[in-house]
């Protein structure tokens, strides 16, 4: 009898370890397990740097993640944004990427605006503002275009 509440309890112990070992995973991880959320398309010239996963920030908060980048049918790359269904971003709504420090990761700023109508989930971001390109205006700066 002895020997089987120590495995109980070892049993226990292995199982608990485990769960904290799951919520470790997604929680730095910065996985999304359960989905939803509100989504919304902005479609940009040029996201150079930006990732899947790249946070997506309101006032300085990170309120959702970027969910997907491909090339719309116009050649103009389109970023699904996926928030936190709390936030709702208006029509007049801007979309920017930016980058943390000088060398950062980049992600995207979002200024929700404040003029109606809201804009629904699976709607577009009308106005955006691409990633600034350090190497492409040092070469313009170099031949004498800026």
């Amino acid at each position: 009898m002895k020997r089987s509440s120590l495995e109980m309890v070892v049993g226990l112990f292995v199982l608990a370890g485990l769960a904290c070992l799951a919520y470790l995973a997604v929680h730095l991880g910065k996985m999304e397990i359960w989905g939803g959320g509100y989504r919304l398309v902005a479609d940009f010239n040029s996201v150079s740097g930006l990732k899947v996963g790249a946070a997506v920030e309101v006032a300085g908060v990170t309120e959702g993640r970027v969910e997907s980048i491909h090339l719309n049918p116009n050649y103009q790359a389109r970023v699904v944004l996926n928030l936190n269904p709390r936030v709702k971003v208006h029509g007049d709504a801007i979309a920017s990427i930016r980058t943390k420090g000088i060398i950062g990761e980049q992600f995207v700023k979002l200024s929700p605006g404040g003029a109606e109508p809201v804009i629904p989930s699976g709607g577009r971001i009308q106005e955006t503002e691409s990633a600034i390109n350090l190497e492409e205006m040092i070469g313009q700066y170099m031949h004498g275009k800026i």
